[in-house]
């Protein structure tokens, strides 16, 4: 695959690879097509973060009820010193889905405290937010080195698994794991495991089974952020496609499936009602009740986390957690 490579001209020390072949929102309009004429209608979670719906779901991590950011945060500020330990001569920090990387910076920071240099290689699939969050971490530590990578999850492993690295601790923060079907996870963990050796380490954070009580809550707030944040989905084919969803017509809905294992996320229809989407040339009927599956949010246990690492060539050498036990943050040994 080719690929464009971008040495900052301001900091010689960001590299930004971008494997993106095409625009990652282009096949928006035949998925839209696709899910919408599925039985069960179902949408595409991926497609929650136009410019809008990622700053609803930045509100979203502030919010008292989604207890998950605030969680993982507790246990990076109290255990990062003994989370790099696990590697013994660490030099590469790899984070899958950096975002702005404001977790990371923990975990930065103790390698920092234990070497002179520290190389960080984040893959996220946009390249405007790598060069963003890669100038401030720069900006913030001059011993700091950064190779980064826009692609898809897949596309930089496979990238990532020809290069020459040093002892690294790989990032899977924000229970980015809880996304991935029980079928998905094990995949995209055999492939993490291809590109590390024997010795490297992967941090995973995985959000635990709990009552629903407390599940619920976090994907159902009082404010209705995430409500907004679900329906941006529908006002988003309004605005793209030429859609006349009316958004009061459809109602939030989440819960927790105990069976599973799963937070099962929706869009339900409140009334009969007939969608149009111009540049599909599409109607949708929508009978009252009738659901559009958004997204799925997968709860673990720490049998299921062992049971996952050993089933990938990982093995679980430790477990962290904050204070009330809500959230895991997961130590996996590549054996």
């Amino acid at each position: 695959m080719s690929q464009s490579i971008l040495a900052h001209r301001r900091d010689e020390r960001l590299v930004i690879r971008n494997l993106v072949t095409r625009d990652p929102q282009s096949g928006f309009a035949e998925e839209v097509r696709q899910g919408l004429t599925s039985v069960p209608k179902r949408l595409s979670p991926k497609y929650f973060y136009d410019q809008l719906g990622s700053q609803l779901f930045e509100a979203i991590c502030l919010l008292p009820e989604y207890y998950l950011t605030r969680a993982e945060n507790e246990i990076l500020e109290k255990n990062a010193d003994e989370i790099v330990r696990w590697v013994k001569g660490c030099n590469t920090l790899m984070e899958m889905g950096s975002g702005s990387a404001t977790k990371t910076r923990q975990l930065i920071e103790a390698l920092l405290r234990k070497r002179a240099d520290l190389v960080f290689m984040p893959v996220d699939i946009s390249a405007s937010a790598l060069e963003s969050s890669s100038l401030i971490l720069l900006q913030s530590y001059p011993r700091l080195r950064i190779e980064a990578y826009a692609a898809e999850y897949f596309v930089a492993l496979a990238e990532l698994s020809k290069r020459q690295r040093g002892p690294t601790l790989a990032l899977f923060l924000g229970s980015n794991i809880s996304n991935f079907g029980r079928d998905e996870a094990p995949l995209f963990l055999r492939a993490m495991r291809g590109v590390l050796k024997k010795g490297d380490a992967l941090l995973l954070g995985a959000d635990l089974k709990k009552d629903r009580s407390i599940l619920e809550p976090a994907y159902n707030d009082t404010l209705g952020v995430t409500a907004a944040f679900n329906l941006n989905l529908l006002a988003r084919v309004n605005r793209e496609l030429g859609g006349d969803f009316d958004l009061r017509g459809f109602a939030h809905s989440a819960f927790y499936n105990e069976g599973i294992g799963r937070v099962e996320i929706h869009l339900e229809s409140t009334r009969d009602q007939v969608v149009s989407i111009r540049e599909l040339d599409l109607q949708i009927t929508f009978a009252p009740g009738e659901r559009i599956h958004t997204e799925n949010s997968y709860k673990y246990d720490l049998q299921g986390i062992a049971h996952l690492a050993e089933a990938t060539g990982f093995r679980c050498a430790h477990s962290w957690f904050d204070s009330q036990k809500r959230f895991s943050s997961n130590l996996l040994l590549a054996e």
